[in-house]
C-alpha cells in the first residue's frame, strides 16, 4: 500500500524535502524489486511443463493467459518506476515533463512514478 505510513515523517506542505524524496525513492526501489520477483515467478509459471491431460491443459492455458496479463502489467509498472528513478537521478523528478511546472507533493505520493502534474494528466485523459 502506498504510501507506507512511515515514509513521510517530516512532510512539508509546499516544498519537497530531501526526506520526502528519499522516502519516495526507497519506495520505488522496493517496488522495483517486488516487480522483478513477480516477473521471475510469472516466467517460471508460464514455462512450466503442461499436463498430458487435455482438460488440465485447457485450464493451464487459461492460467497462462492470466499470468501473461499479470506479467504485462508488471512490466509496464516496472518501466514507469525505472523512468521515475532516472528522473530522480537527473534532478527532474518533481518537474512535469509536459509543462515544466512543479508536480504537487500529494500527486507524487499518490502516483510516485508519474511524470505529469495533475493539470497535464487531466488534460491527457
Amino acid at each position: 500500500m502506498w504510501p507506507p505510513p512511515s515514509v513521510f515523517p517530516n512532510r512539508m506542505k509546499s516544498t519537497m524535502s530531501e526526506t520526502t524524496l528519499k522516502g519516495i525513492e526507497n519506495y520505488l526501489r522496493q517496488r522495483k524489486e517486488q516487480l522483478i520477483t513477480r516477473l521471475e515467478k510469472v516466467q517460471q509459471d508460464v514455462t512450466a511443463e503442461h499436463s498430458a491431460d487435455w482438460v488440465e491443459q485447457a485450464q493451464e492455458r487459461q492460467n497462462d493467459e492470466v499470468m501473461d496479463a499479470i506479467g504485462n502489467e508488471s512490466r509496464v509498472e516496472l518501466s514507469r518506476i525505472n523512468q521515475a528513478l532516472e528522473r530522480l537521478e537527473r534532478g527532474e523528478y518533481t518537474t512535469c515533463s509536459q509543462c515544466g511546472e512543479t508536480i504537487n507533493l500529494q500527486r507524487l505520493e499518490a502516483v510516485p512514478y508519474t511524470d505529469l502534474c495533475i493539470q497535464c494528466a487531466s488534460a491527457a485523459d
